[in-house]
């Protein structure tokens, strides 16, 4: 081959390699995300019933605190022993509950409770972890010392206990259980994001930003917490199904949400005392909450796959 064609071979390849688009941390991530088989259902089973929760209710005839009281207890028309005449007067896929109001649209509205007490509650043990953490594991000294040995007090408390004095000092608010929840997950959030920065504080572009002269909670705000976001993005798909978990707890201990508004807590406790007569009032709300929390946890486990840099 000629020096020409030599030379000609030899840029064609150059450009070839300024077209090829580099890839991010995030772009990489979310493409192993998607490879994820489990991850990927998971997903979708949830945005269906996010979407069908919230759009739903708005088109179904009735509401969820609509009483029937010709139709209590009333089995759905196709379980096995049911009586299609006990619903002569309308449709309710999911049967009725003990007061005669249609289950189906309350598992829905149980829903929409349930999925905003994980998300909202979360964001703020987010908010408060993340921040608590960072700030401790960075100026670290004295500073670290006094805010973990608080964060121990806080852990030495039992978490419902806590919340449960929450509850009743501030009354039962249902926007007080967003904030009461999340005032407790913080704790685990904020010793990961510590031991996260402890780590990324002794990096190079750690000692440029101070040679730099930015400020302490300048470096922390625009390059530790970025850096210590991927541990977080997992234990965040974990803490949410916890929340919705501790929600039920509260509500099945007559301390969370309050009727006529409902949650999956409140219907599962509703439906145990009639498991024997009423199953269905009981397995709906228990099969959505248990689908869900399933979701959650595989989507978890495809994000620490996704984002793990061990396993490229």
């Amino acid at each position: 081959m000629s020096a020409s064609g030599i030379v000609a071979r030899n840029t064609e390849v150059i450009e070839r390699a300024f077209d090829i688009e580099g890839r991010s941390l995030w772009t990489d991530a979310r493409r192993r995300l998607v490879k994820n088989r489990a991850a990927l259902a998971s997903i979708i089973v949830l945005s269906v019933i996010a979407l069908v929760a919230i759009v739903v209710p708005f088109f179904w005839p009735y509401g969820y605190a609509d009483i029937d009281y010709a139709n209590i207890a009333c089995a759905p028309d196709w379980w096995p022993g049911g009586d299609a005449a006990c619903f002569a007067g309308g449709w309710h896929i999911f049967g009725m509950d003990q007061n005669g109001r249609d289950l189906f649209v309350r598992v829905l509205y149980g829903a929409r409770v349930s999925l905003s007490v994980g998300v909202v509650a979360t964001l703020v043990s987010l908010l408060i972890g993340v921040t608590y953490g960072a700030v401790a594991g960075f100026v670290g000294g004295r500073v670290d010392e006094l805010m973990m040995r608080l964060v121990d007090v806080l852990y030495s408390l039992p978490f419902i206990f806590f919340v449960i004095i929450l509850m009743v000092v501030f009354n039962q608010n249902f926007f007080l259980l967003f904030v009461a929840i999340g005032a407790v997950e913080w704790l685990t959030m904020a010793r990961i994001v510590r031991g996260q920065t402890l780590s990324t504080k002794q990096k190079e572009f750690i000692e440029a930003a101070r040679a730099a002269g930015l400020g302490t909670f300048a470096t922390i705000r625009r390059h530790v917490i970025p850096n210590v976001l991927g541990p977080v993005v997992v234990y965040v798909t974990l803490t949410i199904p916890t929340v919705i978990l501790a929600e039920s707890f509260l509500s099945f201990l007559g301390l969370g949400i309050q009727d006529p508004l409902t949650s999956w807590g409140v219907l599962i406790a509703d439906g145990k005392d009639h498991m024997e007569t009423a199953p269905w009032m009981l397995i709906f709300p228990a099969l959505f909450m248990a689908v869900t929390l399933f979701c959650f946890n595989f989507i978890g486990d495809g994000l620490r796959d996704a984002l793990d840099p061990k396993d490229r």
